[in-house]
């Protein structure tokens, strides 16, 4: 059994990576930090999980952990491990976007991976940092990665794509009211997400060709939790071109795949799943990619990055059924 820490536990990625690692039967949560919930019990936080554990927050780490997970917000991690020193054999990974770009991905002779399985895989095996991606950079770059790689992306790509409330984080702003989002829609940061940085870094790295844009319309959703991505982009080959190319590209993946019928939120919510489905209309290749920005866009991604590091079946804790009903 390897030992885990979690830093930062009481948000919701905190909570997910809490849930699936207390069913992994490779990993045992050693602590679980949170400086302003020290002393609490985990599931007076997490209610989920009443019953579950009896673990309670602290505000000691132990530097000898086989696993470090960063659950930390934005621009938070690098401060941490400024001021924190862990063992030279602790791993790494890192939920927030401190070292998901190249310029950032050194630091303190540490070299963060970008951790998206399904586009270096064998890079994260051999990681011992990792840089977990971005929810929409996820769900979206799954959408383009076998067009990308066999240098077809050609023009523009085009992208609307909605998120659900979870997405936003525990903490309470405007739009995240319960009044206000609820029976609500809307868009935000239009063209500027920060997620673009990783999602075209990636493609530049498979086709070094690639001189369009990608163009990224990010929007809010009433729901809780599920990423719906729609992208679109010229296409000359038909569309059974396309669905062997995306299934050739996919066909060792283990939580991504292609489907054959139209797609809706509730085939992903609650699994580690990236569902695409391809349709054409005249030159046009529409791309439609789901997942769980919980699970596939941040905690359950994670593991699976955990699981590829220590040599694990890649699906080891993550088999989980999706809340069809």
């Amino acid at each position: 059994m390897i030992q885990v820490g979690i830093i930062g536990g009481a948000g919701y990625t905190a909570g997910e990576l809490i849930r699936l690692l207390l069913q992994h039967p490779k990993a045992a949560i050693n602590f679980v930090y949170s400086t302003s919930n020290s002393g609490n019990k985990i599931a007076n936080v997490h209610q989920d999980l009443v019953g579950s554990t009896d673990l309670t927050f602290t505000n000691k780490i132990n530097a000898s952990v086989d696993v470090l997970f960063l659950c930390l917000g934005h621009g938070n991690s690098k401060q941490f491990l400024e001021t924190h020193t862990f063992s030279n054999h602790t791993k790494i990974i890192d939920l927030g976007n401190d070292f998901r770009l190249e310029a950032d991905s050194t630091f303190q002779g540490k070299e963060f991976v970008y951790g998206l399985p399904e586009f270096q895989k064998e890079a994260i095996q051999n990681a011992s940092y990792i840089a977990n991606p971005g929810c929409f950079a996820t769900a979206i770059q799954l959408g383009l990665l076998p067009l990308a790689n066999t240098g077809l992306l050609q023009n523009d790509v085009h992208i609307n794509a909605v998120t659900g409330a979870t997405g936003a984080g525990t903490s309470l702003s405007a739009t995240t009211h319960f009044t206000w989002r609820d029976n609500n829609y809307s868009y935000y940061k239009p063209f500027t997400h920060q997620h673009l940085g990783e999602i075209n870094q990636t493609i530049h790295t498979l086709q070094t060709s690639f001189e369009s844009e990608v163009l990224f319309l990010p929007n809010r959703g009433d729901f809780s939790r599920g990423i719906y991505a729609t992208l679109y982009t010229n296409f000359e080959g038909s569309l059974e071109e396309a669905q062997q190319l995306y299934s050739d590209y996919y066909r060792g993946a283990v939580f991504t795949h292609v489907a054959d019928n139209e797609l809706h939120l509730k085939q992903v919510v609650n699994t580690n799943k990236c569902l695409i489905h391809l349709h054409k209309h005249g030159d046009k290749l529409l791309i439609t990619s789901i997942i769980d920005n919980l699970l596939k866009g941040a905690s359950g991604q994670a593991i699976q990055n955990m699981n590829l590091m220590f040599g694990f079946q890649e699906d080891t804790g993550l088999q989980l059924k999706a809340n069809y009903f």
